[in-house]
């Protein structure tokens, strides 16, 4: 394996993902990085039919179990042919969302067994683990609340929203998504680190880029 790194982000609803996974990104390759940015469900043309199927809410019918079959078989294909075959060029790989998420929104939150969750996702992704995972936490209702500030200051314009299908969901579930977050950091901190998602734009990309210095050294 060449020297490539494997960072994920994770959160719940409107933790701000997908603005600090490009702007970390972008950092990386400053001081010289080739840099894979991803994001899950998708990554792939089969992983980006996987998703719009999911994220609509098509998939609902098949129940949680259901959903997190359809995950890991776009995470199977994704870590497959994007994740490992960056890894092994020494890019670093920077996902919006990875197998903890199945973990947390379909085990903790949508309450499918831990061991079957656990077997998808040995399956799916084998010995391709992130050396990162960055947690994004807030409060749910905060992060609900600029969730529905993001969607109302922009035009659906694909249906690729999560919002189409997560963030509808009662208080309960993303209660229990944020609590379940929470206990992965818990049982894993030699990998995951918590950064306070209430914090600016600035501050908290500031903040990612410290644990990434201190666990990595790019």
């Amino acid at each position: 394996m060449a020297s490539g790194k494997f960072i994920t982000l994770e959160g719940g609803e409107g933790a701000g993902k997908s603005t600090q996974a490009r702007l970390l990104a972008e950092r990386l390759r400053t001081v010289g990085h080739g840099v894979v940015e991803t994001r899950e469900p998708g990554g792939t043309k089969r992983g980006e039919k996987i998703r719009d199927l999911l994220l609509s809410g098509d998939a609902k019918q098949y129940g949680q179990m259901g959903e997190a079959v359809l995950f890991c078989a776009a995470r199977d294909d994704h870590v497959r042919d994007v994740i490992r075959p960056a890894l092994e060029r020494g890019d670093w790989v920077i996902c919006d969302r990875f197998s903890d998420s199945t973990v947390a929104y379909q085990g903790a939150a949508g309450g499918v067994r831990p061991t079957l969750i656990r077997a998808l996702n040995r399956v799916a992704v084998g010995n391709t683990r992130p050396d990162l995972t960055l947690i994004l936490d807030l409060p749910p209702e905060a992060g609900l609340k600029r969730a529905q500030a993001r969607n109302e200051g922009k035009a659906k314009s694909d249906g690729d929203d999560e919002a189409d299908r997560f963030e509808g969901m009662e208080q309960r579930f993303h209660e229990a998504l944020r609590d379940g977050f929470l206990k992965i950091a818990a049982k894993a901190p030699d990998r995951c680190v918590v950064i306070d998602a209430q914090q600016a734009e600035s501050a908290v990309a500031e903040r990612i880029w410290d644990a990434v210095v201190e666990r990595l050294n790019p």
